[in-house]
């Protein structure tokens, strides 16, 4: 059920994505940081404003890949990231390579 769940849902982010934002704008991995709502809890640019949120601004992009990767395989444990997690999936490298290049508000 989490699975059927999990797919409808990357569906629908995936079509309002497409619909809504222009290529020419915005990067694919920033429109799919957008619309899959990582933007919600990490910020703007990857700048979270909640001290228990991390900011993945500025981040390495390997690394980012790597904890996208734990929390869908369930490695890493924490009930928001291991339900959102799995929508990112092939889109992993392009929201890395967004958030990489953002730069860290302080």
């Amino acid at each position: 059920m989490k699975k059927i769940l999990l797919l409808i849902l990357s569906i629908a982010a995936l079509a309002l994505s497409m619909s809504s934002v222009s290529e020419e704008s915005k990067s694919e991995g920033e429109a799919m940081f957008e619309a899959l709502g990582c933007i919600n809890c990490h910020g703007s640019g990857g700048n979270s404003t909640d001290d228990d949120i991390p900011s993945l601004a500025g981040r390495d992009a390997e690394w980012i890949v790597q904890q996208l990767e734990q929390f869908q395989s369930g490695e890493r444990q924490n009930a928001i990231m291991n339900a959102m997690a799995p929508m990112a999936e092939g889109f992993e490298e392009s929201i890395a390579e967004y958030l990489s290049t953002q730069g860290l508000r302080e």
